[in-house]
């Protein structure tokens, strides 16, 4: 008989999302005439830049002619994309090969597969409260332990990230293999400065210990001492593989567009203590299990750096910061405690009156009809917040806020 991979039986019976919704579609099925405004999950609502759409219409109009059509493309992704991701990164004074650059379907997938490269017993840290990709996908494969009572994982090291100690995680008190970074943060919205993520790749280069770093929001950094990349830190392509998306940048969240950055210099050691790169391997991970993104998707990314789409995804990213400078101010003026919506597009706010983060969810939607995440669905230090975005429509964020308001 075929026999299961008990280590998917471990995760949790539904994604955080998935549960969210169901909990959602409950709420609609009794209250079939609320207004719903949706603050919960990190989608955008603004259409893609007029530069990505034009250069989609010709790659359409290419793929209708057999003279420019194209079929399989390179796994690694074509090269006029990987050029201006080169140029983009060069105006920060980082240098990558072209070799260096793998074009996906979306930070999600290569979060959640990278893990393939290494065994199943590295030890793992990550902040918390996380996206809950990091943790789940470790949990497939089996790298996470065993669930303990007070719902952590046997073989996961915390790293709590609280008010109290202003967002900024605590470095390990021991060595670990495997280190998950997100900057700017999903949930809080929180972010570190140079010198703050310095001291993680020394951590990682003293400890011989691999960073994954999620980028996934860089282009809502708005201060000046905020690094874009991990890379801007010296030393860091030793240690380090960034990952980067262009579904919040530009709007690609339905068109799947996103790639990751594996240094020829990163290595892990195989059990014999030799040093392996680990950029063949991705390479050959890509080169067997995708088939690559389409043309069509990559020309519409490539036109994101074209100065039109610079110009046009700037007024986006302005349009969803509004946003959340909007929800910021009104609910710090409401009396809330409110962290976040400065350098990225999420207000991590904490629960009024010791409230747990699912009955404040709750109380939210049955009470105000709006639509957050529940922070304890993000890691156990998540407790007691919600998460609300600014990827909503702007009257709908100031209709969200004139109602709690009134609520309060």
């Amino acid at each position: 008989m075929a026999l299961v991979n008990e280590h998917f039986l471990k995760l949790q019976g539904n994604y955080l999302f998935a549960d969210i919704a169901k909990r959602v579609n409950a709420f609609k099925v009794t209250h079939p005439n609320a207004a719903l405004i949706r603050l919960g999950i990190g989608d955008v609502t603004q259409p893609l830049p007029p530069a990505c759409i034009e250069a989609m219409h010709r790659a359409v109009d290419e793929m209708a002619d057999a003279r420019t059509f194209h079929g399989y493309g390179p796994e690694q992704g074509y090269d006029f994309l990987i050029e201006a991701i080169r140029h983009d990164f060069a105006a920060r004074s980082i240098n990558l090969s072209p070799a260096e650059i793998f074009i996906s379907d979306g930070a999600k997938s290569d979060t959640g597969n990278i893990g393939e490269l290494l065994r199943w017993d590295n030890s793992m840290a990550i902040t918390d409260p996380v996206y809950p990709v990091y943790v789940d996908s470790n949990i497939m494969c089996g790298r996470s332990g065993v669930l303990e009572e007070d719902g952590t994982w046997s073989n996961v090291t915390y790293l709590p990230c609280t008010a109290e100690n202003h967002f900024v995680p605590a470095l390990p008190s021991h060595r670990v293999d495997l280190i998950y970074l997100c900057y700017p943060n999903n949930p809080t919205g929180t972010t570190l400065t140079h010198d703050q993520l310095k001291q993680w790749v020394d951590y990682a280069i003293a400890n011989d210990t691999l960073i994954i770093f999620d980028a996934a929001y860089e282009a809502y950094i708005q201060e000046p001492d905020v690094p874009h990349s991990i890379y801007e830190i010296r030393g860091a392509k030793k240690v380090a593989i960034e990952i980067r998306s262009f579904s919040k940048t530009a709007g690609f969240t339905g068109v799947r567009c996103g790639y990751t950055i594996v240094p020829k210099e990163v290595t892990a050691a195989d059990i014999n203590g030799k040093r392996i790169p680990l950029n063949p391997l991705w390479n050959r991970r890509q080169c067997t299990k995708f088939n690559g993104t389409s043309y069509i998707t990559q020309r519409g990314a490539e036109a994101v750096y074209t100065p039109q789409g610079q110009k046009q995804v700037k007024e986006i990213i302005g349009y969803y910061m509004g946003n959340a400078r909007l929800m910021r101010e009104e609910l710090t003026q409401m009396g809330f405690e409110v962290y976040g919506g400065v350098n990225a597009p999420y207000i991590w706010l904490r629960a009024p009156k010791g409230m747990s983060s699912w009955k404040f969810f709750d109380k939210l939607l049955y009470e105000v009809n709006i639509v957050s995440t529940p922070g304890i669905g993000f890691g156990p230090s998540g407790e007691g917040y919600v998460r609300l975005t600014a990827f909503g429509k702007h009257e709908d964020c100031i209709e969200a806020m004139q109602r709690i308001r009134k609520w309060m």
